[in-house]
């Protein structure tokens, strides 16, 4: 079984998974606590299964995790049916493939600026942080916008939403634990201060909208904690990943450069290449079988991502990254009634980020290997140096 403390397979997980898909579909890991599904079809069972949910269960002590608790307690991504439905119904509009459509020029602006803003780098200095100058900006200026909010503290909502998804990790240090608690308290007292200035004088934003809404104050700061932690780490890491997987098998990347129609596939291959979220929990609420593994009320199990992203299966030559692959039936954004609400907003912005790096810098190359970030459930890169030819 994988062990989340060795740097070889947190470098690459996908031999290991490779290994547990032949033994059988679904393995009790005594590390993590919890059964883990690893084909796609038992990993698609996990997460469309009714009987198996999202049960939020608070941070313990519950005095020590106060605000932490109170955003997942509210968030849309941890309840079920009848809180899940009003609650995503509240947010669906705002995330229609229509609205983000209308966002696709500015979207593609921003991506243009911090290209531009990553070749003058490069070509000041000979190497610039791929990271840093599109893929950690790019979707907090979005989100930022859709908000209503200063893009001015994106840097200071992205260290928030870092130490938080920290939380989500496995044996996570103490201290480590405390800064998720004192991020998600800062969090929310900036996000209480933009609903009152909202409140003073409406705007054409989320906020906005949901003041208007039925959403209590505390779900209303924790759908917009929701959506900029989910619509940053999904988007930055989708990025880093696919870039450095592009730059890693050059071939792919020159195909991209040289076949702009092949864009819309090449998007969908980079989620499931190398998988932003590697690991999807869900509780059972009554007792469950999944690939003939039973799960007793109560007990856990998670939907491997990057292991049914992975499946000889349902994808030919999985361990190929295919630019052109079609079908693509990954499971990057979910399944079921959790399925990503801004999975659309998420696919403009890999899109113009694509769009706009093979345009303006074709010869594009990595300048050194990139560092990985140690984690293993949210998967992705401390830096990605690039350089030109």
């Amino acid at each position: 079984m994988f062990d989340l403390a060795d740097p070889a397979f947190l470098a690459n997980p996908y031999p290991s998974f490779a290994e547990l898909r032949e033994r059988g579909e679904v393995h009790r890991h005594d590390g993590l606590g919890i059964a883990v599904a690893v084909s796609h079809a038992a990993s698609a069972a996990v997460l469309r299964h009714r009987g198996l949910g999202r049960i939020w269960q608070d941070a313990l002590p519950v005095e020590r995790f106060a605000s932490f608790n109170l955003l997942h307690r509210n968030s849309l991504l941890e309840n079920e049916p009848p809180a899940h439905t009003r609650l995503r119904r509240v947010i669906a509009g705002a995330f229609g493939r229509g609205h983000v459509q209308r966002l696709r020029p500015m979207v593609a602006e921003l991506a243009d600026g911090m290209v531009d803003a990553l070749a003058a780098e490069i070509a000041e200095t000979g190497s610039a942080d791929l990271l840093a100058h599109l893929a950690q900006p790019l979707p907090v200026a979005v989100i930022a916008e859709l908000l209503g909010v200063p893009v001015e503290n994106g840097p200071s909502m992205v260290t928030w939403s870092n130490h938080i998804v920290k939380m989500y990790e496995y044996g996570l240090a103490e201290d480590k634990r405390d800064a998720a608690e004192t991020a998600a308290a800062e969090f929310v007292e900036y996000l209480r201060d933009v609903a009152k200035q909202r409140a003073d004088s409406p705007g054409e934003d989320i906020v906005s909208d949901l003041l208007r809404s039925e959403l209590t104050e505390d779900e209303l700061v924790a759908t917009a904690v929701l959506l900029l932690m989910a619509g940053h780490e999904a988007t930055v890491n989708v990025i880093g990943n696919g870039v450095n997987a592009l730059l890693t098998h050059r071939d792919q990347w020159e195909r991209l450069v040289a076949s702009p129609d092949l864009l819309d596939p090449c998007v969908e291959e980079l989620i499931r290449f190398d998988s932003p979220l590697q690991l999807f929990e869900r509780t059972a609420t009554a007792d469950v079988e999944i690939a003939g593994f039973r799960v007793a009320e109560g007990e856990k199990i998670g939907a491997l991502l990057g292991a049914a992203a992975r499946d000889p299966k349902v994808f030919d030559r999985p361990d190929t990254l295919d630019i052109g692959r079609t079908p693509n039936a990954h499971l990057g954004f979910g399944m079921g009634i959790h399925y990503c609400v801004g999975a659309p907003l998420a696919r403009v912005e890999i899109a113009a980020a694509l769009t706009s790096l093979a345009t303006k810098l074709p010869g594009l190359e990595l300048a050194e290997t990139p560092e990985r970030r140690p984690e293993f459930v949210i998967r992705g890169l401390r830096s990605l140096p690039v350089t030109t030819r």
